[in-house]
C-alpha cells in the first residue's frame, strides 16, 4: 500500500464522461465544491461534457461585448477571459488539477491544455496553432477552441472548449472572447468525415494516457 507522501507524488486523474448536455450553472458549483473540499490526497478530476445553451461571462468580463440582447441565460463566472457560449455540438474539457502536485505554473496549465487541443486536431489533417498574445486555439485565423481558467490556492478548475459541430448562431450575439469581429470556426467546416463528441472524448483521454503526469487513470460514464 502507498503511503500519503507516495500518493501525493503520483497523482491519480479521474475522468467523468457526461452524455447528457449538462447544465452549466451546476457544473460551475461543483467545480467550486470540489476545489473547496478538496486536499493534498485528493484526485485530479477532468469532466468531458457539452453544456446546454448559454453566453457566460468572465470575471473581468465587460458588458458591452454582449453585443444585443438575446435570448440565452447569461452566467457570471469567476473564470479568466471575457464572454462567450457554450452549447450542444462543442465539447468542454474542465481541468480539476492539482497545480502544485504536478508541478504547473499557470503558463503550464495554459500551453498543456492548447497544445492538447493542437495535437487532437492534427490527428484528423487540422493544422491549428496557438498565439501569445490571445490564447486559444486557430485554424486560418478562425477561432476553433477557446480557454479560461480560474486557479484557488494552486488548484484549477474551467478548462478548455472545442468547437465540433455546433450552431455558431449563439456567438453571433457577442464580440467571442472580447475580440470585436473575431471569426468562429468548427471542426465540421473543416472535414467531410469528422469525428464527433464521442470520439473526441476518446481522443482526450488517450491523450491523458499518453502523458506521463498521472499515475493512474480511472474513466466514468455518467
Amino acid at each position: 500500500m502507498m503511503d500519503n507522501q507516495t500518493l501525493a507524488s503520483s497523482p491519480t486523474l479521474i475522468v467523468r464522461c457526461f452524455q447528457d448536455l449538462q447544465d452549466y450553472t451546476e457544473k460551475f458549483e461543483a467545480m467550486k465544491r470540489l476545489t473547496d473540499q478538496r486536499d493534498a490526497w485528493t484526485a485530479d478530476e477532468l469532466w468531458l461534457l457539452q453544456h446546454q445553451d448559454v453566453l457566460t461571462q468572465g470575471q473581468a468580463g465587460k458588458a458591452e461585448h454582449i453585443l444585443h440582447a438575446t435570448d440565452l441565460p447569461i452566467v457570471q463566472s469567476d473564470r479568466g477571459g471575457q464572454v462567450t457560449w457554450h452549447g450542444q455540438g462543442q465539447l468542454v474539457a474542465y481541468f480539476l488539477f492539482d497545480l502544485n502536485r504536478l508541478k504547473w505554473h499557470v503558463r503550464t496549465l495554459v500551453s498543456f491544455a492548447e497544445t492538447l487541443m493542437i495535437d487532437v486536431l492534427k490527428k484528423y489533417g487540422i493544422e491549428a496553432y496557438a498565439k501569445p498574445d490571445a490564447p486559444g486555439v486557430y485554424v486560418n485565423e478562425r477561432k476553433i477552441g477557446s480557454l479560461g481558467f480560474k486557479i484557488r490556492r494552486g488548484r484549477s478548475y474551467h478548462g478548455l472548449a472545442l468547437n465540433i459541430d455546433c450552431d455558431l448562431h449563439g456567438f453571433q450575439c457577442i464580440n467571442p472572447c472580447g475580440y470585436a469581429g473575431l471569426e468562429m470556426v468548427r471542426v465540421q467546416d473543416l472535414l467531410a468525415d469528422y469525428p464527433n463528441f464521442q470520439q473526441l472524448c476518446q481522443d482526450i483521454v488517450e491523450y491523458f494516457q499518453r502523458s506521463d503526469y498521472f499515475s493512474t487513470i480511472e474513466i466514468e460514464q455518467h
